[in-house]
């Protein structure tokens, strides 16, 4: 794998990671939701999860419609597809 692509697997990882983190604590404030300090672990968490899909953007493109911006193309339809080398 190439270092490009090594970072940008690490990347992907950290996104996924994050945003298990960002819905498990969802659906705990879905039932504690006066829980000050789940609210600052979701708070803290959304954007370190914004953070890193606003870095996988720039550098590889947007990889979810948080990050896509409303006067680009679409652009991921221009990209390679998964099965064509693209993405992750």
């Amino acid at each position: 794998m190439k270092g490009n692509q090594m970072e940008q697997m690490k990347l992907f990882q950290w996104i996924n990671m994050v945003s298990f983190a960002v819905n498990d604590i969802v659906l705990y404030l879905d039932t504690h939701p006066m829980d000050q300090e789940a609210i600052a672990y979701f708070n803290h968490f959304r954007e370190v999860r914004m953070n890193a899909l606003k870095e996988y953007e720039d550098c590889y493109g947007p990889l979810t419609i948080d990050t896509a911006k409303p006067d680009q193309k679409w652009l991921w339809a221009m990209q390679p597809m998964p099965w064509e080398g693209g993405c992750c």
